[in-house]
């Protein structure tokens, strides 16, 4: 990206007026987060802030531990500059996912690098057990961190299907066992279980966000997110601000109807779930007596597994490319961002069949949004979920999730 592109990604500008100082401690903290490591001078340029305001700020985050200095860099004339870097013990947020199939802790560092992570898998969570889970895991993630740095411990951020009971039919789930979420309101039980504060947000809407914040979402102004996992879903960014909606499911590609609702048809048009989930390859590969697990991993793509992944490509990839041209049609994306728990060869090759749908629409009068590989890949929804706290304490832009926390 250009140094003019990159500089109009910095927003809001800071202050130079009394009174604006947690602000613009903010601003210049964005700015080395986006730009990364940068000397005072380039600071000041970039915030419009004056030298002696970037000064003082650098001072006391300094001497709050936020940033560090790095070595000198000696230029061919005066005196050499010293870049100014987010220091990655100055403050630490907790991810959760809690997912159909799986469950992920994060602990996440200032610059956004994982220091620990923990898992559990299970066929379907059940609530009776899961929270102790929970709460152990949470413990030992508070522990980990030596003592002098878990006050810099800032928050949890809990990334979750806004319906976990729904869908219970295609899972093969019992339904009484999937009715013991119903009414279960996860930010409130984890909050429970510590003095930190607590935030939730919509899995895929995490995912989206991580792309956004650490991904190639820091690139591209407005885009439709969607995540491939045990059901796929999605989240919709605009003008480089995430959009939940009323009830915070924007960009809820799972639930597009992939045909015409009508009154004669004895049933609804199948939603993009039935057909593009994992839990449909999935099925796929247990209908041939193979390891259903291999959906996460490479042999997805080599026989025994390919066959069956092939035919599941032909029937997901035209259901996406639906999804991206009524998206496209509707907000005028400057791209479409895919990504999933899946590997890197079975996302790109997912990629490919998604153009080649696309190549069966008419663009008349409308942009084809160009179709980008995500960054982040399985950690984005726990990743997405530790940046709420971070976002909250550190950014000056809180908009990006205030939608979320109502």
């Amino acid at each position: 990206m250009s140094a003019a592109g990159a500089e109009s990604r910095l927003r809001p500008r800071g202050s130079n007026h009394v009174g604006m100082r947690q602000f613009n401690e903010r601003v210049v903290l964005q700015a080395i987060r986006l730009h990364g490591s940068v000397p005072k001078a380039e600071i000041a340029r970039l915030t419009r802030l004056t030298a002696q305001t970037v000064q003082v700020i650098i001072a006391r985050l300094e001497a709050d531990g936020l940033v560090t200095k790095l070595e000198p860099v000696r230029g061919k004339v005066g005196q050499p500059s010293v870049p100014m870097a987010l220091n990655p013990d100055g403050a630490f947020s907790i991810g959760i996912k809690i997912g159909r199939r799986s469950m992920d802790m994060l602990l996440l560092d200032f610059t956004g690098q994982v220091r620990e992570r923990l898992s559990l898998d299970y066929e379907f969570p059940d609530p009776d057990t899961l929270f102790a889970e929970i709460e152990a895991r949470l413990r030992h993630l508070t522990l980990s961190l030596p003592v002098k740095l878990r006050g810099r411990l800032h928050g949890v951020g809990v990334a979750a299907p806004l319906s976990l009971e729904g869908w219970h039919d295609v899972l093969g789930i019992d339904r009484a066992q999937a009715a013991k979420w119903a009414g279960i309101d996860m930010r409130e039980r984890i909050a429970a279980m510590t003095e930190l504060p607590v935030g939730f947000v919509k899995d895929t809407a995490a995912a989206c966000v991580a792309e956004l914040v650490s991904g190639r979402g820091r690139n591209i102004r407005s885009f439709l997110y969607v995540f491939f996992d045990t059901f796929i879903g999605g989240g919709l960014v605009i003008d480089s601000q995430l959009r939940a909606g009323p009830s915070g499911n924007a960009g809820a590609v799972g639930s597009l109807p992939l045909g015409l609702a009508t009154a004669g048809r004895a049933h609804a048009p199948d939603q993009l779930l039935s057909h593009a989930s994992l839990v449909n390859l999935e099925a796929r590969f247990a209908a041939a007596a193979l390891d259903v697990n291999a959906v996460i991993d490479a042999r997805a793509m080599h026989k025994p597994w390919w066959p069956h992944t092939e035919r599941w490509l032909r029937d997901a990839a035209p259901a996406v490319a639906l999804a991206a041209n009524s998206a496209a049609c509707l907000l005028d994306l400057d791209g479409v961002i895919v990504d999933g728990s899946f590997s890197r060869e079975l996302l790109r090759a997912t990629l490919t069949a998604i153009n080649h749908a696309l190549d069966q629409y008419s663009w008349e009068g409308v942009a084809r949004p160009q179709v980008f590989e995500g960054t982040i890949g399985s950690d984005a929804r726990a990743m997405g979920g530790a940046l709420l706290p971070l976002y909250a304490n550190f950014a000056p832009d809180r908009e990006l999730f205030l939608k979320l926390g109502a």
